[in-house]
């Protein structure tokens, strides 16, 4: 299953915006409203919950300077990988994407669709705030 977000256009650099998403304590300020829990477990894991939702840990992965920052789950259960695609628009303007990439049945894949998508639509709308 992919799934994309819209692309959003952030007023801030993508050496800021990388810097920023590598630094898993950042993650909280992107989070929907509707966010049960957000831990810091690691320097580079975050374990976070949604209302209705299970939850879910989050690792960073190896990253692209100033153009990409992938994450992946930290459990088997749910196999994903979440990635922040950046590309410079300007020196002080970056268009952002979130890529959503999962292996998943077609029941589970039917189940979080919906879920997922609106969810990488709220990070992606959220990267202002970083």
């Amino acid at each position: 299953m992919n799934l994309e977000s819209p692309k959003v256009t952030v007023e801030k650099s993508a050496e800021y915006l990388y810097t920023a998403l590598s630094d898993v304590k950042n993650f909280e300020k992107l989070m929907p409203e509707n966010i049960a829990k957000f831990e810091v477990l690691g320097d580079d894991i975050f374990n976070f919950g949604l209302k209705g939702m299970p939850e879910i840990k989050l690792r960073l992965k190896e990253g692209v300077p100033h153009s990409k920052v992938n994450l992946a789950a930290a459990s088997d259960k749910l196999p994903f990988t979440l990635t922040a695609n950046l590309d410079t628009v300007s020196d002080n303007s970056t268009a952002v994407q979130l890529v959503f990439n999962g292996e998943f049945n077609p029941m589970m894949a039917m189940m979080i669709k919906g879920p997922i998508t609106k969810f990488i639509e709220t990070l992606a709308q959220n990267m202002g705030k970083l």
